[in-house]
């Protein structure tokens, strides 16, 4: 029997190749990179500020457990990197630091974003007030899915967008024209007139009364011509006596209506004024002022300096849809005195009256029965006693009112 010995030389040789094979495989970068995960690492003492990002080939890195909140990367260059196939969705970046980020070289454009959940980011505390958006292309973006409720934008300056290409602007060359004919002519019977555009007339008579203790005739008529925005007005009230000499006091004006506002519309024109046989300048404010009070105020400038001021104030008191009760008050005032015709500087007369009136045919037609008072102030009731006139007087009245 033969008998081999093994030298101790060949055994070490063999232990030590087995002990290095691994660290072989260690030292291999393709197989490193694989091995590689990042989930569970602890970034919050790394600083990457120097580090050049710009070659690296994130693709297939998985970052989403990743605890990104006490990073600094205030320092970072990240201008050049490739992030459109870094998938963020789960990742949480609430506390993010991103104030001080440039964002004017990224390309967004193939970013997915739909699904990322902005809801819980504070952007509040970002100055994005020297950013400069004109180079982000976001026209791949798709963000009809993200929760802007709660993102503070109300810090950032938006004077350098360019929303040119927004909805709006002018109209299209193929659009169709304003008045609907796309270019076919009207015919023998010419361009149709808007509802809007068409002149319309109306006539309201809101008092025609006999004053029975008084024995005359009281009237009221309003008329005008033209659209909402401007009208040509006509307007007449004064008394006719039935008795003696049968007498015509009356105030008619004629002047031009605009709207002022929503409850206010202004007059200016030309009046006549019989009982004083002058004509005037007039111009007036006629409105609704709260709790639907019904006013107008107008003033008179007669050819010889006179000046009159006429204000009225109406209120529709409405006990059923037919049965309404009309108050009216009136003031005059004038700015001299005139004895010729029994006129003393200051207010001269208050006339009040209350009205019960009765709406029928379509409330077109309103017969009415009331009472009327009128008395004489200031300065005017010792002229009208020195005259032997009555200071004060009442009156039943009846009449109608009616519109068309």
């Amino acid at each position: 029997m033969k008998k081999y010995k093994v030298g101790l030389s060949f055994i070490g040789m063999s232990s030590l190749l087995l002990l290095m094979s691994p660290l072989a495989n260690a030292a291999d970068p393709a197989t490193a990179k694989k091995d590689m995960t990042m989930s569970d690492m602890d970034h919050s003492s790394m600083d990457m500020s120097d580090m050049d990002h710009s070659n690296m080939d994130m693709s297939g890195m998985d970052m989403s457990d990743m605890d990104h909140s006490s990073m600094d990367m205030s320092g970072m260059d990240m201008s050049d990197m490739d992030h459109s196939k870094m998938d963020m969705s789960d990742m949480d970046m609430s506390d993010m630091d991103m104030s001080d980020m440039d964002h004017s070289k990224m390309d967004m454009s193939g970013m997915d974003m739909s699904d990322m959940d902005h809801s819980k980011m504070d952007m509040s505390d970002m100055d994005m007030s020297d950013m400069d958006h004109s180079k982000m292309d976001m026209s791949g973006m798709d963000m009809s899915d993200m929760d802007h409720s709660k993102m503070d934008m109300s810090g950032m300056d938006h004077g350098s967008m360019d929303m040119s290409g927004m909805q709006g602007g002018e109209a299209p060359a193929d659009a169709r024209s304003s008045d609907y004919s796309n270019g076919v002519p009207y015919g023998q019977y010419g361009k149709p007139m808007m509802m809007g555009d068409m002149p319309l007339w109306g006539v309201s008579v809101d008092d025609l009364g006999y004053q029975f203790d008084d024995d005359q005739i009281n009237y009221e008529v309003d008329a005008w011509y033209g659209v909402d925005e401007r009208r040509l007005s006509f307007r007449s009230e004064g008394s006719i006596q039935t008795q003696d000499e049968k007498e015509i006091d009356s105030l008619t004006s004629l002047a031009y209506w605009k709207p002022l506002s929503i409850f206010w519309n202004g007059e200016a024109g030309v009046a006549y004024d019989t009982k004083n046989d002058k004509p005037a300048l007039m111009a007036g404010i006629v409105g609704t002022m709260p709790y639907f009070i019904e006013t107008d105020a107008r003033a008179y400038l007669y050819s010889d300096g006179q000046v009159r001021l006429d204000l009225g104030a109406e209120y529709e008191w409405r006990l059923s849809q037919r049965w309404v009760v009309i108050p009216e008050l009136g003031l005059t005032a004038f700015s001299k005195e005139d004895s010729d015709n029994h006129i003393t500087k200051g207010f001269n007369e208050l006339d009040a009256e209350v009205r019960l009136t009765y709406e029928t045919l379509s409330r077109q037609l309103a017969p009415y029965v009331g009472v009327s008072y009128e008395t004489a102030l200031g300065s005017a009731r010792g002229q009208r006693r020195q005259e032997n006139e009555s200071v004060d007087s009442s009156s039943l009245t009846a009449g109608v009112k009616f519109w068309f």
